[in-house]
């Protein structure tokens, strides 16, 4: 039942972001995308999350943040809930210093630990997706991010 409610409220705030990001304009068109893609973007994925967990058959899943199973034993604030929300701080905080690369190869590494992922494989995938989404946002959609320390590499 927590499953689904938590589906619920993700559509919720899906809804939300997407009219947020409906209504942003840039006074000057300086990139293609323009500033409500990611926004949407994002709240396209938060909704198709939600729906799945509103709509999916069966009873709840393990948790993978605590290990817990079942709906009554999974806490709201566990462990691995308060240490993915460092994370993301820790993210918003060195993202400018770091650049996209890094803090991004870094922030799916603390998460795909948090879901049990080995530190290799975390490693790669983080890697992978913070050259892979920073060629395809800088470069292919021209969204400027920082490139930090390795900005001189791309």
């Amino acid at each position: 039942m927590k499953d689904r409610a938590l589906g619920a409220a993700a559509l919720a705030v899906a809804a939300g972001l997407a009219g947020f990001g409906l209504d942003l304009q840039a006074p000057i068109s300086y990139e293609p995308v323009g500033p409500r893609a990611f926004p949407l973007l994002i709240a396209a994925l938060l909704a198709a999350v939600g729906l799945w967990l509103v709509v999916r058959p069966g009873g709840a899943a393990a948790s993978p943040m605590d290990g817990a199973v079942g709906d009554s034993q999974v806490p709201i604030l566990g462990p691995g809930v308060l240490v993915a929300l460092l994370a993301v701080l820790a993210y918003a905080a060195l993202f400018e210093t770091l650049g996209f690369v890094i803090a991004t190869t870094a922030m799916t590494i603390v998460v795909g630990r948090l879901f049990r992922g080995g530190w290799i494989a975390c490693a790669v995938v983080g890697l992978g997706m913070g050259i892979g989404f920073f060629l395809l946002f800088d470069r292919l959609l021209e969204v400027t991010l920082p490139g930090g320390p390795l900005g001189a590499l791309f």
